[in-house]
């Protein structure tokens, strides 16, 4: 007896389709979690440690075996013996980045700028209209280590003083630790804070080293 088709339940012609469909979800499922969530990402911090491992790591400081901070991080440095960082609405905290999100209409803000200012200026003995911009203004996250060349030329005389050092000699540290725009195109020059007042601080043992030789 010959069978038709319509002598065949309908429960099997729609099993086999349905049956297909699933292993194909479930087989690209496997191939993109394991290619893309796992071996992609493996590769990517493979290539990062092999040919950028210091800025893979975080771009960490060490001193003597101990992590003292990140070229990447602002510290909240206040003494009159080293140079100081852009302020921070988020008190220098790497985990919870923000700026004020103040409008620039917002007379708070205003008048939290011209306080910041006046403040710069009577500590470094210079002019409000002298101080630059990047000193009593914060960053959108916070943490800028940067200041510009600016920025920090009006804090040599104050740090000069302090250190019993000549101007010309903090001027010295300060165009050593001057980086240039990047690749000579993007960006602007710029002095990582952090590594600045590291530099002075060893520039301080070893001329005590010397003094005391």
């Amino acid at each position: 007896m010959t069978t038709t088709t319509t002598d065949i339940p309908r429960s099997a012609c729609i099993q086999r389709p349905h049956a297909g469909i699933v292993r194909g979800a479930l087989g690209l499922a496997l191939i993109a979690l394991a290619g893309f969530g796992l071996l992609y990402a493996l590769a990517g911090i493979g290539i990062g440690q092999a040919l950028f491992p210091a800025a893979a790591n975080g771009s960490l400081i060490e001193r003597n075996g101990t992590v003292i901070g990140s070229a990447l991080v602002a510290q909240p440095f206040s003494s009159d013996r080293y140079f100081h960082p852009r302020p921070s609405a988020s008190n220098y905290d790497a985990m919870s980045l923000a700026g004020s999100n103040q409008a620039r209409t917002n007379p708070a803000l205003r008048q939290r700028l011209q306080d910041a200012r006046a403040a710069i200026a009577q500590r470094e003995g210079v002019e409000p209209a002298s101080v630059p911009g990047d000193l009593y203004t914060q960053s959108g996250a916070g943490i800028d280590p940067h200041i510009t060349p600016a920025g920090a030329a009006i804090q040599v005389a104050r740090i000069a003083r302090a250190r019993g050092l000549t101007p010309a000699e903090i001027d010295a540290l300060v165009a050593q630790h001057t980086q240039a725009k990047q690749w000579g195109v993007f960006g602007q020059a710029r002095v990582n804070v952090l590594t600045l007042n590291l530099a002075l601080d060893a520039r301080a043992a070893l001329t005590t080293r010397d003094a005391h030789d």
